[in-house]
């Protein structure tokens, strides 16, 4: 047996008498901390997931970050993590504050599904197999992959603070298999739908969606929108807000979140129909319903269901316009970088994750771009040389110059 773990018996167990064991009591794991003179111990349903435990506790107790666990039970260490999280001094994984919107979310699921089948557990005896198990009974239940995943959400947050105050040594929740999602890829218009699209709708929607459409910005992002961050004159618009239901303009998930977006001439003329329109300035609300009161997505999304179903057309959203604008910009032969930038992704690998498929990539493509680039180089060269010959003067190559002193003395 290894050192520091133990199998568990019942109490009517044979093995606790020398007999052969006919109990599943699980496994124990410990390790001993000289800074508390005891042994911390924790009990898991495989032998396997007791050895991981006490692999990590060991390293936690040499650097002297495992304590004995507490008593904390999972509602208790919700509640903390909550109040920590809507002060802003437990952050996400990128140093951010969370949204609100991701607290609301995460409160939903904690409330509805997790704290009913593990509120009254200690948050220290929650182990991996128990919210693997956790999961299986949500799919069972009907609930999507993404409900899922949000579910857990709340979770995740808890454990990740309390690892980092060393009240647990692990976190279950890693490496939980989750179901895959089944959501089919978002819809794109390519630039004769989308021009249509727009063209349908009543004209005073039509700036909301043309930004959607041909700047990338997200819902949110528009709702947002200031008139003074809408720069004709630079040719820009300034994305510095998201927005938030309940709370208003609300700081952006990400830093790169901020960014400038190049206003397209396909957008100029929306763009200044809107200012003329409603003549607002400075930071009042470029798309609300008044300087100040925010529009109302679904009331745009509304109307236009009913002009695109009366034209014939498919609905889009604007969640779906921001992919179209994505893949108009990868079309037009904008480089994934500057793509990652406009559409304010974290990093590129997101941008890459969500249109790789959109970038020319396979081995006939790559070899017509190769060559055709090729052929580009080597016709500017020529023509280079033939601009630069033509520009010479005297004798063609070859013949005698007229006044060779070799020659004029024989």
């Amino acid at each position: 047996m290894a050192e520091g773990i133990s199998r568990r018996h019942s109490k009517a167990c044979p093995a606790r008498d020398g007999g052969r064991c006919r109990c599943n009591a699980g496994w124990e794991a410990w390790v001993y901390s000289k800074r508390e003179d005891k042994k911390i111990r924790k009990t898991f349903a495989s032998k396997a997931e007791a050895k991981s435990w006490r692999a990590d506790a060991v390293v936690a107790v040499s650097r002297g970050s495992l304590r004995t666990p507490k008593r904390t039970t999972v509602e208790q260490a919700w509640q903390t993590w909550k109040q920590g999280a809507e002060a802003g001094t437990i952050r996400n994984r990128s140093g951010d504050r969370f949204k609100s919107s991701a607290i609301r979310g995460y409160d939903q699921g904690m409330r509805l599904r997790v704290l009913p089948e593990f509120g009254d557990v200690r948050l220290a005896d929650l182990d991996r197999v128990q919210l693997q198990r956790f999961v299986y009974g949500m799919l069972e239940d009907g609930l999507s992959p993404r409900t899922i995943d949000t579910t857990l959400g709340g979770l995740r947050g808890i454990f990740r603070y309390a690892l980092d105050v060393g009240d647990v040594v692990v976190n279950p929740t890693k490496g939980i298999k989750l179901p895959r999602s089944d959501a089919r890829r978002d819809r794109v218009a390519d630039a004769v739908e989308g021009a249509a699209l727009l063209a349908a709708l009543p004209v005073d929607d039509r700036p909301y969606w043309a930004v959607a459409m041909y700047a990338g910005l997200r819902r949110g992002e528009i709702q947002a929108l200031r008139a003074c961050d809408v720069d004709l004159d630079a040719g820009v618009i300034r994305v510095e807000f998201g927005w938030d239901d309940k709370d208003g303009p609300i700081e952006l998930k990400t830093r790169t979140g901020r960014r400038r977006v190049p206003i397209a001439e396909a957008l100029r003329g929306h763009l200044l129909e809107q200012q003329l329109k409603t003549g607002r300035v400075g930071q009042q609300l470029a798309f609300g319903r008044s300087g100040s009161d925010p529009l109302r997505p679904g009331a745009y999304q509304g109307r236009a269901d009913k002009a695109w179903e009366a034209a014939g057309l498919k609905r889009i959203t604007p969640h779906e316009c921001r992919h179209t604008y994505a893949s108009l910009m990868i079309a037009a032969g904008i480089n994934a970088k500057a793509l990652s930038t406009f559409m304010g992704h974290a990093n590129i690998k997101i941008t890459f994750d969500l249109y790789g498929h959109l970038f020319p990539g396979g081995e006939g493509e790559a070899a017509e771009l190769l060559d055709a680039y090729l052929d580009a180089q080597i016709e500017r060269s020529a023509e280079a040389a033939r601009v630069a010959g033509s520009g010479l003067t005297g004798a063609p190559t070859g013949a005698p110059l007229a006044h060779d002193p070799e020659k004029a003395h024989g």
